[in-house]
């Protein structure tokens, strides 16, 4: 891999940064499980909790390669924990809709841009396992593809309101941006724009957000 060393640490932190979302994602989709009765989401739920504990180990794997000694505690610890326990809150209550906004909606939403822009930084510095790479961003595509699909279908069948979707998604966004605002001095470092992760994020959202009163484009 072509990596020069003053590459080193800011491509580490940028791991670190998906590594985070993806025990995130992990943990909330192994609870999602008891949330539902349903088949065929139970089946997707389970998989995707073994995928994301996946790619979770092989970026840590990455970050311990790339920058074994250097790395220290990471700058986007306190917004990816609010998170966290947003998500903990909701699932404590069995609002199964509202962890599917949050984590396969948004955070698999932000997984994916950043994977992609990733990717092409990668490809340039010819970097191993492009297979496995473009097998992690298809599942990351799949799990965005399944929460939309859902909160789309419970909108139609009435199950949900998107009145209290929209309500609940502004905190949910206002964290996303602070994770992307927690890195912007290494996003810079390595010459990239934190507004255009910020603009690319928010294409992501289904248009029950975007179409929210609250909902301010960056």
């Amino acid at each position: 891999m072509l990596l020069l060393t003053n590459e080193r640490l800011p491509l580490a932190r940028l791991l670190q940064f998906i590594e985070l979302g993806e025990e995130i994602a992990h943990d909330c989709a192994k609870t999602q499980v008891a949330l539902t009765q349903d088949p065929g989401m139970t089946h997707f739920l389970q998989g995707q909790a073994r995928q994301e504990l996946l790619h979770a180990r092989t970026f840590h794997t990455a970050i311990n390669w790339i920058a074994p000694k250097h790395l220290g505690p990471s700058p986007f610890s306190q917004p990816f924990a609010q998170y966290q326990r947003l998500i903990a809150s909701a699932l404590d209550r069995g609002d199964l809709y509202e962890t599917i906004l949050a984590e396969q909606v948004m955070l698999e939403g932000l997984g994916e841009v950043t994977l992609k822009k990733l990717e092409k930084g990668l490809l340039k510095r010819q970097a191993p396992f492009q297979r496995l790479r473009r097998m992690f961003l298809q599942q990351e595509e799949a799990h965005h593809g399944f929460g939309l699909r859902l909160l789309e279908r419970a909108i139609v069948q009435r199950t949900i309101s998107t009145q209290s979707l929209q309500i609940r998604a502004q905190d949910y966004i206002g964290l996303v941006e602070s994770m992307i605002r927690t890195g912007q001095e290494l996003l810079v470092e390595i010459n990239e724009d934190p507004d255009w992760y910020l603009t690319e994020f928010q294409k992501t959202l289904p248009d029950l957000i975007k179409d929210s009163p609250a909902f301010a484009v960056v």
